[in-house]
């Protein structure tokens, strides 16, 4: 089969089932692209999914960009981006069209409800999954744990320290906890790992 046709359909697959953003498809976006092509590993993955957090855009969009010019060069991204939003282009519209007609019949909501459960048990997969690729040692369960208090808590955190409420947000995360990565790379005098 012809690569870039490839790419676009797996990348439509991917995009027809992610329901609830970037987090929701890293499930079935590891299974398709590490597991089913072989793409990539795991850890290069991870990697993709915490840039694409780090870039402007949206974080499914930049990562299916960075895998397709993994594979093949700026054409590859161009056609995975293109594969991942075509079927969101397809739906919103449809949705667009006829959910004002819908909309009140108690089924449907019924429906959203049900999509909306299913959403959090794929991103709680997604924290799984990227958790035994990504926190390996006591440095980085250390990271882990200094982002996640405060994300949990950043509402009351804002409130207490209203001055420093630039600190408490999830750019701020990625900014400092990327800091901190490289601050232990360079303590342990750059070693690989």
């Amino acid at each position: 089969m012809n690569e870039y046709l490839d790419l676009f359909l797996t990348f439509a697959k991917v995009g027809a089932c992610t329901f609830g953003g970037g987090y929701a498809m890293l499930p079935i976006l590891q299974r398709e692209v590490v597991e089913s092509k072989g793409w990539c590993t795991d850890e290069e993955l991870t990697d993709y999914f915490a840039i694409g957090q780090c870039t402007p855009g949206v974080i499914a969009v930049n990562t299916a960009t960075f895998l397709g010019s993994k594979r093949k060069g700026i054409p590859g991204g161009v056609i995975a981006t293109l594969g991942l939003v075509f079927p969101s282009i397809v739906i919103i519209t449809l949705i667009a069209a006829f959910l004002t007609n819908f909309a009140h019949i108690p089924a449907v909501g019924h429906a959203f409800a049900g999509v909306r459960a299913a959403v959090v048990a794929l991103i709680a997969s997604s924290v799984l999954k990227l958790g035994k690729t990504t926190v390996k040692d006591p440095a980085s369960a250390v990271i882990f744990i200094l982002v996640l208090l405060p994300s949990i808590f950043d509402k009351q955190l804002e409130a207490m320290f209203p001055s420093l409420s630039f600190l408490f947000s999830p750019v701020s995360y990625i900014v400092l906890a990327g800091l901190a990565g490289l601050l232990l790379f360079f303590g342990k005098g750059g070693e690989k790992k």
